[in-house]
């Protein structure tokens, strides 16, 4: 998934470069990501970086017990990725206002969910050791719920903090939002759209 990611980026890199703001919260993220990989999420030696450089571990300053770095990266997943998907979303598909900060952040939402069921799909397939080194859940019947939530702060506080420097700096940043709720098409879809479509087909 990596490789295939890294692909995409190098592939669009001419046609559609991306800020550079938003190339180094990919780069971060998949630091993190890679290093989750090597040594599998659970198994991140983080405490033991800690003591050999603090001299006292990250999890006996916060009393965890478990291994939290799967979380961290969850939570980084959201924080990090929201943006770049935010200047997808308004480069490629003009959202404006509301919809700038909302979209990136159901995204996010989303695509943590899907993760979490590709875990659990193969999970069910491979079953046995395999399943408990990739879930990752470390006996928290609660895990992928935690996981997605987190995904979700990350990227809530993402676009927080946009929507705070645009609203510094942006002369008509409340004028944007208020626009980009305004309804601008009156008659609803459905099978109102569905009956008018019909129409428009049967004319010569």
């Amino acid at each position: 998934m990596t490789v295939i990611f890294i692909i995409v980026i190098l592939g669009t890199y001419k046609k559609f470069p991306l800020s550079h703001i938003s190339y180094t919260l990919i780069f971060v993220f998949m630091i993190l990501h890679t290093i989750g990989a090597h040594y599998t999420y659970a198994e991140v030696p983080y405490d033991s970086w800690a003591k050999a450089l603090f001299g006292v571990g990250i999890n006996e300053i916060f009393g965890f017990a478990r291994n939290h770095y799967d979380r961290l990266v969850h939570f980084s997943f959201g924080l990090l990725m929201a943006y770049p998907v935010r200047e997808i979303f308004i480069r490629i598909a003009s959202v404006k206002g509301f919809w700038g900060y909302y979209l990136p952040l159901d995204v996010m939402a989303a695509f943590s969910m899907v993760y979490e069921l590709i875990e659990w799909a193969v999970a069910l397939v491979f079953g046995g050791e395999l399943e408990m080194t990739y879930l990752g859940t470390q006996g928290d019947i609660w895990d992928a719920h935690k996981d997605m939530a987190l995904a979700t702060l990350g990227a809530l506080i993402t676009m927080l903090i946009v929507a705070f420097i645009n609203y510094r700096y942006k002369p008509d940043f409340k004028k944007e939002i208020e626009s980009s709720l305004t309804v601008i098409r009156k008659t609803p879809l459905g099978e109102v759209e569905l009956e008018r479509m019909k129409r428009r087909r049967g004319k010569p």
